[in-house]
């Protein structure tokens, strides 16, 4: 008879450390990135007028009117422009409209 030998079967052992890696790599990379694309796509479709919001690109404006995927901003008294939703970044104007509170508050 042969014996089998599962404990000693290299194929076992390298077949075990390949699904952790993939495990790790989900728990570390994809799912984290899964949520905040999730996050991001909330923020876009919560964007109303009086906004105050920052491109992913750095333009600062406030929201004017929000048409589907196209958001107008007004940057100044008279000058307005259109971006896609798409380019709003959530993390950006989070931190821009946070340091402008406590700006207010100290002065």
């Amino acid at each position: 008879m042969i014996p089998l030998q599962t404990a000693n079967n290299p194929m076992t052992s390298n077949l075990v450390f390949l699904l952790a890696i993939m495990l790790v790599m989900y728990f570390f990379f994809m799912r984290p990135q899964m949520k905040r694309q999730k996050e991001q796509m909330s923020f876009e479709n919560s964007i109303k007028k009086g906004d105050t919001v920052v491109t992913s690109s750095g333009i600062i404006g406030k929201v004017s009117k929000v048409e589907g995927g196209v958001t107008h901003l007004q940057l100044d008294q008279k000058t307005f422009i259109k971006v896609l939703s798409s380019a709003i970044n959530k993390e950006m104007s989070e931190k821009y409209n946070s340091a402008g509170a406590s700006a207010v508050k100290e002065a």
